[in-house]
């Protein structure tokens, strides 16, 4: 995982309307939280309201969001802007959703499965890597994004993110056949 206090990698990739959204073009946010997500995983699928409405409640109160898709589109052609574009739509995504053909700002941020979720402090370092909550397709519990909420709230209220964080769980990113990152092997 990304060690705590890493600067944010800087990153600049279209949205669904082809334009570039950059690092940069959220400068004096009081945080920014970058998600990676998709349109085909079943544990995105099973987020994917919550993560809009997150976005909703949090993005008046100065949380910069933005969702970027990494995965390999040959041969996951539902992940691709298009289709991007036609889920931020239908789900009512208020951040810009990106896409990141060469799969290197996934890499940079050491992402490993979609939802994998990066929160970083006015000065851009990493105070929360982690899940969303407890809930997974099928077991029954409610998607409340409580932990994600909590390093959220934490933030904005100035005081510490605590370092007891879950890693995310989700499906693998669906890596291009030979880019596999090397730290995808350790997992």
């Amino acid at each position: 995982m990304l060690p705590l206090g890493t600067t944010a990698p800087d990153f600049k990739l279209p949205d669904t309307n082809g334009n570039l959204v950059s690092l940069s073009d959220f400068t004096g946010k009081p945080a920014l939280l970058v998600m990676f997500i998709c349109n085909h995983c079943p544990y995105v699928k099973h987020l994917r309201d919550a993560l809009a409405q997150l976005a909703r409640e949090y993005q008046p109160r100065g949380i910069a969001v933005v969702g970027i898709s990494s995965n390999d589109v040959e041969n996951y052609p539902e992940d691709g802007p298009v289709k991007m574009a036609e889920e931020a739509k239908a789900i009512g995504y208020t951040f810009p959703y990106l896409y990141d053909a060469s799969q290197a700002i996934a890499k940079a941020y050491r992402a490993a499965c979609t939802p994998d979720f990066f929160l970083f402090g006015p000065d851009r370092r990493l105070v929360y890597r982690g899940q969303f909550d407890d809930s997974r397709p099928g077991n029954g519990l409610p998607v409340t994004g409580k932990d994600l909420r909590a390093a959220l709230d934490s933030l904005l209220a100035s005081r510490s993110v605590s370092a007891d964080q879950k890693p995310s769980l989700g499906c693998n990113i669906k890596w291009k056949p030979g880019n596999e990152p090397e730290y995808f092997s350790q997992l």
